[in-house]
């Protein structure tokens, strides 16, 4: 599969790799650090994600913007979003699901906790039938 991750903390990226790595996935990994970047990937014409991951707190564009945007684009809005956040906030959690988030994930504390969130993400998403625009 390949996943754009769009996060601007180094650290949650390095944690992502770890994870793809130590579960012997062979993802590709497309790093963004914020939803602007993240759409200028997505419209220069390369081949579409399978998945992204967005993290909704970052700088210049959050992750809602950026959702709302692209879910309003007629070829980007088919890409299935999932939410991979510190947020508990329920205002941003209904938000994402009113725009068309495919899944809305809480990112714990505990590095196992995170790697079992993730496996099951990426395990579901590699099985399910994807639709690209």
């Amino acid at each position: 599969m390949d996943i754009l991750l769009i996060e601007d903390d180094a650290i949650e990226v390095m944690k992502l790799q770890r994870t793809v790595k130590k579960l012997e996935l062979k993802h590709n990994i497309i790093e963004t650090k914020n939803g602007e970047d993240a759409l200028e990937v997505l419209k220069s014409g390369n081949k579409l994600p399978d998945i992204i991951l967005l993290d909704l707190n970052m700088p210049r564009m959050n992750g809602i913007e950026f959702l709302s945007i692209l879910k309003a684009d007629d070829v980007l809005k088919y890409l299935p979003t999932v939410i991979l956040t510190t947020s508990e906030n329920r205002a941003d959690l209904l938000e994402c699901y009113k725009i068309g988030v495919a899944g809305y994930v809480i990112k714990p504390l505990k590095y196992e906790e995170y790697q079992s969130k993730l496996h099951k993400v990426l395990e579901y998403w590699d099985i399910n039938q994807l639709v690209k625009g």
